[in-house]
């Protein structure tokens, strides 16, 4: 394993994770629908099952809302690496590519939400799974080619 493959894949891990928020957003805007609360929720979860102290509950707040979405990221980029560890000079074709990281972050995301009783996706709504699942086959489309587009520079 070279060090410049398991940089690409955290490249691409990055920007898979910036398409996937960018979805969400549009999401957002055009249902009208509010932010999620899970990412804060699974860090509040995360801290007491860990035992870290977030501070005074004022201050404890922020930090959850900025540990969330680095939460994210960090499954994102995390994502990328291992895919291109897994990768490494293999030709993956771009299908099974962008089903692999799209798959393996929502699992990731939302099997330790469940795993935490943040959420439970056999409560979710046809519109709750579209909403989960569209943003990361985006994720998986983007980190996927951009890993391509990485490994094929002169």
């Amino acid at each position: 394993m070279r060090r410049d493959d398991l940089v690409d894949g955290a490249l691409a891990g990055a920007v898979g994770s910036t398409v996937l928020n960018a979805l969400t957003f549009v999401d957002m805007t055009v249902r009208a629908r509010p932010a999620s609360g899970t990412p804060e929720e699974t860090v509040r979860r995360l801290a007491d099952a860990t035992h870290v102290d977030l501070g005074p509950e004022d201050r404890a707040a922020n930090r959850r809302s900025g540990l969330g979405p680095l939460l994210g990221y960090l499954i994102g980029v995390g994502a990328g690496a291992v895919f291109a560890v897994l990768a490494r000079d293999r030709r993956v074709p771009l299908p099974l590519a962008v089903g692999a990281l799209g798959a393996g972050v929502m699992v990731a995301s939302s099997g330790s939400m469940t795993v935490l009783g943040v959420t439970d996706p056999r409560r979710w709504s046809r519109t709750d799974w579209l909403s989960d699942i569209v943003p990361h086959l985006a994720y998986g489309y983007a980190a996927a080619a951009t890993w391509r587009r990485l490994r094929t520079r002169g």
